[in-house]
């Protein structure tokens, strides 16, 4: 090992110092203009309407493509080879890869979800057994929000694996209600007050035919299917309010809406 005297150690102190300093102060202003930049192009998405979900998933690609050239600049400076550092970045990619399979499997699913866009953020879905509003669909995982205020954490690959039910693609729903009376009812009236019932709601979309018609005989109830049709935004107000005024017209008129009952005969022995 060769021995160095004091002018030639303070020489070197200085000189690795230097380069020292000069790295750190590259990563921290490149870190500050990287999230800079960053925030700047999300605004302009954002002005321009590019859809949130598109433009947050845009922007942490953004972000991470820029650090990792900040951090190979800043290793430039210590006298690192930009070549070398490169490959042995992809060289550690590469087995990282291999024992983040999953990882990089959510990956690919989140860029098959920002292309083919099943989904978006404010749509209420349901996917991978879970229901909520998407609240964020970043790299590796989609963010839900119950109706009950819970957050719901899912990866993409599970997403993009299974049934994905999307409620907000549609600016109309139909609204399925089945209505069952008394054996005793007058089938006639009970379709007349349905359709009474339809007609005096401005929710429901004149344009879309009301169908009204007995669906089932069941054990204990004649079964009506009752379907209007409305917009999608006052889907469960309106099907809440449907329920209540059923069943307040139906005890006006004196229309029993039966229990579940059975008729049972006994043999004499």
């Amino acid at each position: 090992m060769p021995e160095f005297n004091s002018n030639e150690w303070i020489a070197l102190a200085t000189t690795y110092g230097v380069r020292i300093l000069l790295a750190l102060a590259i990563y921290l202003v490149g870190k500050r203009i990287v999230a800079f930049t960053t925030d700047l192009m999300a605004k302009a998405m954002t002005a321009r309407g590019v859809d949130p979900t598109v433009g947050n998933f845009v922007q942490n690609i953004t972000y991470y493509l820029l650090l990792a050239l900040v951090v190979v600049a800043a290793l430039g400076q210590l006298g690192v080879e930009t070549a070398s550092a490169i490959a042995i970045l992809g060289a550690a990619g590469l087995a990282v890869g291999f024992a983040l399979q999953g990882t990089l499997s959510n990956f690919a699913s989140g860029v098959m979800l920002i292309l083919l866009r099943p989904l978006k953020i404010g749509d209420f879905v349901e996917v991978a057994g879970e229901a909520g509003v998407v609240k964020d669909v970043a790299i590796f995982a989609t963010t839900l929000t119950t109706p009950d205020n819970k957050t719901i954490i899912i990866s993409n690959s599970a997403i993009f694996s299974s049934n994905i039910t999307n409620y907000s693609t549609q600016a109309t729903r139909r609204v399925d209600l089945i209505v069952g009376v008394s054996y005793n009812a007058d089938i006639q009236q009970v379709k007349n007050e349905l359709l009474a019932i339809a007609a005096n709601d401005e929710r429901i979309l004149k344009d879309q035919e009301v169908t009204v018609g007995v669906v089932e005989l069941a054990d204990s109830s004649v079964n009506f299917v009752f379907r209007p049709w409305v917009k999608t935004a006052d889907y469960w107000a309106f099907y809440f309010d449907l329920n209540e005024r059923v069943k307040v017209r139906f005890d006006e008129l004196g229309i029993e809406i039966p229990y579940p009952q059975m008729d049972i005969h006994t043999i004499p022995t």
